[in-house]
């Protein structure tokens, strides 16, 4: 991002001029809602600002609601309807089982013809197409975590065009474009070995221990939306749950 403080310095307090540069990033779509936001101390760098200034700005647009801060995950592009309800299927964390800023970047998608065993899994029909979408999470500039998922093509259309973006958050941008409410997750999480896919994804040997979570997303009426697995660094990512 180019810094509006090298236009020169101007009689706005300088954390307005930071709430009006990230206005300016949410307003043009460079971020939409469930983007991950850069850090405070990233922003501070960028900006030539104190963290103290870019903390107060984020605190402004939090209580505006153009921003959502979760605890220990980062600070979230959000709109009028964003909550908290959304990181419930944000369930990642780093070695020591605690929160981690985790960014995601879309490494592949396209339409796809289902498998057998996918469309047993989602209960459709032979000619049902399925969007398949790949991203690997990184911490900071490491890969930490690759998802592979398969969407049903016909309740998230258009998803597969390249120029829509997705965010850090997928579920929001469902949410917010597609309309279409997640309910609820079925986890179970497993130990493996990673694929040479994997391998090269997070730049580990063939083998290396990872963990495998396997996810099935619901929407209304019990209906199945999204079938996904989740490979993460066995010595950089955790998956945590509460039990009540």
């Amino acid at each position: 991002m180019n810094s509006p403080m090298s236009r020169g310095r101007t009689a706005k307090p300088l954390y307005q001029v930071v709430e009006d540069h990230i206005r300016e990033l949410i307003d043009s779509g460079t971020l939409v809602p469930g983007d991950l936001i850069p850090s405070e101390p990233q922003l501070a760098r960028q900006l030539d600002v104190s963290q103290g200034t870019v903390k107060k700005a984020i605190d402004n647009l939090v209580w505006e609601r153009r921003l959502f801060r979760h605890q220990g995950k980062g600070t979230y592009v959000s709109n009028i309807d964003f909550n908290n309800s959304l990181f419930r299927f944000t369930t990642y964390g780093d070695a020591e089982g605690k929160p981690a800023r985790i960014h995601k970047e879309t490494t592949a998608r396209h339409i796809e013809q289902a498998s057998a065993a996918l469309r047993a899994k989602l209960t459709v029909s032979e000619d049902t197409d399925v969007l398949y979408i790949e991203r690997v999470g990184y911490v900071e500039d490491e890969p930490v975590m690759v998802e592979y998922s398969h969407w049903r093509a016909d309740i998230v259309p258009g998803l597969d065009d390249e120029q829509l973006h997705i965010p850090d958050l997928l579920y929001a941008l469902i949410v917010e474009k597609f309309h279409v409410p997640v309910v609820r997750a079925e986890e179970t999480l497993t130990a493996g070995a990673a694929d040479k896919q994997t391998a090269q994804h997070l730049a580990i040997s063939p083998g290396t221990p990872v963990l495998v979570l396997n996810r099935t997303t619901y929407t209304r009426d019990n209906q199945i939306i999204e079938v996904r697995t989740s490979k993460g660094r066995a010595d950089r990512f955790s998956y945590k749950t509460e039990i009540r």
